[in-house]
């Protein structure tokens, strides 16, 4: 089995179809920050949870919208969900693990897990079963930048940037500076179908 990982910056295929540009990425993100503090208007009562790789950059900044619009910043840190994945037997790689940072008690406030894509609902899945490794929070919520359907677990998100109706055959492609060289969200459609 290989070790998956994304050190290179990723750019989106040619063929793609443009979801978000860079600047509708950013008002997403306001957004999803709004709805947030809507819920949860003092900023210390959550924390931001970042699914990596992406998910990590988007709690950032997250964390780091609301800071400015609330003057106070909420914990951001990151789950690894490497070993909680019930794929790791059927997959050709397995993805490289990540440092895993969280409140130091979670039983303190609600977990917001941050991640790139809903599709599945699997990788939420092993963030939960990650989670509930370390303690359990009074509430976990879930925030996506793209929900593309096609769930195989009963999993929504509170929080959603952008709905794609979005088929097997097709792929989402997130990027995000620093981590690859554009930034924005794309479509395409794909040779096989990824979980």
């Amino acid at each position: 089995m290989s070790l998956e990982t994304s050190s290179t910056p990723q750019t989106p295929p040619h063929t793609a179809q443009t979801l978000l540009d860079a600047g509708a990425l950013q008002r997403s993100l306001e957004r999803i920050a709004r709805e947030i503090l809507e819920r949860h208007p003092d900023p210390e009562t959550f924390s931001l949870i970042g699914i990596p790789s992406r998910g990590v950059e988007l709690a950032a900044r997250l964390g780091q919208i609301i800071a400015d619009a609330a003057g106070k910043s909420p914990f951001c840190g990151a789950i690894d969900v490497s070993m909680h994945r019930d794929d790791i037997g059927v997959r050709g790689s397995v993805f490289a693990m990540r440092p895993t940072r969280l409140p130091a008690r979670l039983s303190a406030g609600t977990i917001v897990l941050v991640d790139d894509v809903l599709q599945s609902g699997r990788t939420c899945r092993a963030a939960l079963d990650a989670l509930s490794s370390f303690g359990r929070p009074p509430r976990i919520e879930y925030a996506v930048l793209i929900d593309r359907g096609m769930r195989e677990l009963p999993i929504a998100a509170e929080y959603v940037g952008k709905t794609v109706e979005a088929t097997a055959a097709e792929r989402v492609f997130v990027r995000l500076n620093p981590l690859d060289a554009e930034e924005g969200v794309w479509l395409e459609r794909a040779s096989s179908p990824r979980r």
